[in-house]
């Protein structure tokens, strides 16, 4: 006996060494090693407790994405494209008033480095998503099958609902860390990348379901929010028996209530026309008139090394944000769940909310193709630091696969197409409001950065230079109003309205011309408990219909709606292609 068990301590000592051998013979940063991450796999530690995201050894090792010649880049440079890795993944920034928050957002650790994403087969079939008052009880059905299937996976399996909600809450809380730029967290939201990334996080959803369903023609279908016959939430998704439904979100927002889609935690009380007449001005000014370039769109460019959120494009703030908090419980310290970055994903309309932001995205380069004659891939950013920006997802196959900006460009290629819906709103150009302005009188010198406690007017001056312009040149700069320096304090939700030469703006209807903008912002968590960013104003069309192109200055009143917010500064400036 005493042989035999001399024999076994023996044997497993040899085996440790053979191990710590084994481990100690490669990089410093072993979690970038393919037989290291089948190792934390295999051992079932939680592979956060373990530094794979620091040092400058993890920076080298760390695999990156391809440049736009296919060639594999092996260190980030300051100013190039952001890449994350799961190996750069910890604990996300949660606020502190959740009463049971999530340890970790970041997906199941692969055994295996990512693969590179390849293009569907392009023999293959052109799938339609079809909007959800279209698509009928059956087809909904179908929906309700896939949000069935993957709760009932292990929620380890990266395939899982769980998981899949995850995904949001380690884009957008600061879990993924920027490979090379370990204190800088990545966040996808306030810039370039909010479109691209959730357009890549509903393709990947979209196999998922199709695999688990074993229906090769699946598509999620999208919640046409945007027009009258989609301004109700789909009777789907209230059925309490259903597994699309969700018991946190607003109880006074059920059907028949009509989407605000300049909603912020306070009802208009608008009549249904009138209510239907704002979010058809709403969508207007953010689609058409106020969305003339790229970054006004998009947002503003985010590059390896920069701070995260340097402003959000006309979309993202509204209606995508104004949507997430009507639908989102208030009584909720944040608004769960749409309306926190952290359980968006949890609620099943969620995919069929962004199916239709997707759509506004190819809607948006219909809009400007035609307005421009260009060649749709010249409707978006050709720069390299957003083409070769990468984000990871899992596949249908259980398949860690990094995906590019660039990849999710052409709808086409990935095989899917929308259905053609009306969209009423791209010619509605709202109203003016004669005599909002007259008791400008002298307006108050501002001394920014200024704490927006009360409405502001302030004159700006407009940029000469360029001015003479605009009536004869067809590719004339747009005229934009910065507000700079947005500092949402305690990291809050919070909302606040831009007028244009509307001093007694209380008279302006909702949604009307004079209305410029309003920046909007979920509750974040975020570094010193402080949310740092900008917004745009596009002004051409605005000043042409308010009759004052030829005016040297413009009085810009800012009204606070909610929330506590400071304000860096205002400027107007020219902005080009």
């Amino acid at each position: 006996m005493e042989a035999s068990s001399s024999l076994r301590v023996f044997v497993l000592f040899m085996f440790a060494l053979l191990a710590a051998t084994t481990f100690l013979s490669l990089p410093l940063t072993p979690c970038s090693n393919s037989m290291s991450r089948a190792i934390l796999t295999s051992t079932g530690l939680d592979p956060y407790l373990i530094s794979c995201g620091t040092g400058d050894t993890a920076q080298e090792e760390a695999p990156l994405s391809k440049d736009n010649h296919g060639n594999n880049n092996r260190t980030a440079r300051r100013g190039g494209p952001i890449v994350t890795d799961q190996l750069w993944c910890s604990k996300p920034e949660i606020p502190a008033d959740v009463p049971q928050p999530p340890s970790q957002c970041c997906p199941p650790m692969s055994a295996s480095p990512p693969i590179n994403f390849t293009f569907p087969d392009p023999t293959g079939p052109i799938r339609t998503r079809r909007p959800v008052h279209e698509v009928g009880p059956e087809y909904m059905a179908k929906y309700e099958r896939v949000v069935a299937l993957m709760k009932a996976l292990p929620k380890s399996d990266p395939r899982s609902f769980h998981q899949q909600a995850q995904i949001h809450c380690a884009y957008c809380t600061g879990a993924h860390r920027q490979v090379g730029f370990s204190e800088l967290p990545v966040q996808v939201h306030y810039s370039w990348f909010f479109f691209p990334f959730h357009r890549a996080y509903l393709y990947f959803f979209e196999r998922i379901a199709r695999k688990l369903l074993d229906d090769p023609e699946f598509t999620v279908p999208f919640w046409s929010w945007d027009i009258p016959e989609g301004m109700q939430i789909p009777s789907k998704f209230v059925n309490k028996s259903s597994p699309l439904y969700d018991a946190i979100r607003d109880p006074s927002h059920q059907p028949p209530k009509l989407v605000d889609l300049d909603f912020w935690q306070v009802e208009k009380n608008l009549t249904g026309e009138q209510q239907i007449q704002q979010n058809m001005w709403v969508m207007y000014k953010q689609i058409v008139s106020s969305a003339s370039l790229p970054s006004l769109f998009h947002g503003q460019p985010y590059r390896a090394g920069d701070l995260p959120m340097p402003g959000a494009g006309t979309v993202e703030v509204a209606p995508h944000n104004t949507v997430h908090a009507w639908i989102g419980n208030g009584w909720y310290p944040n608004g769960e769940d749409m309306g926190a970055y952290y359980t968006a994903g949890r609620d099943p309309i969620f995919y069929p909310f962004h199916s239709n932001i997707d759509r506004i995205w190819e809607a948006w380069r219909d809009i400007r193709q035609a307005a421009k004659g260009n060649n749709r891939s010249q409707t978006d950013f050709t720069d390299h630091a957003w083409l070769d920006s990468s984000f990871l997802f899992y596949d249908e196959e259980a398949r860690l696969v990094r995906v590019t900006v660039r990849d999710m460009l052409d709808i086409k290629k990935l095989g899917y197409r929308f259905s053609k819906v009306a969209m009423p709103w791209a010619t509605a150009r709202p109203p003016s409001t004669p005599g909002v302005n007259s008791k400008r009188g002298v307006l108050k010198s501002v001394r920014f950065p200024v704490f927006l406690d009360a409405a502001m007017s302030i004159e700006v001056m407009r940029p000469d230079a360029l001015q003479s312009r605009q009536d004869k040149d067809d590719d004339a700069p747009e005229e934009v109003l910065v507000v700079e320096g947005i500092e949402v304090q305690d990291a809050n939700f919070v909302k606040f309205d831009v007028y244009v030469n509307a001093v007694e703006y209380h008279k302006v209807r909702p949604g009307g011309r004079e209305l410029a903008g309003s920046f909007v912002s979920l509750r974040h968590p975020a570094t010193e408990d402080r949310v740092k960013t900008s917004m745009t104003v596009a002004l051409n069309e605005l000043l042409e219909d308010l009759g004052v192109k030829e005016e040297t200055s413009v009085t810009v009143t800012m009204v606070p709606v909610k929330g506590k917010v400071k304000i860096g500064g205002l400027k107007i400036v020219y902005m080009f292609e």
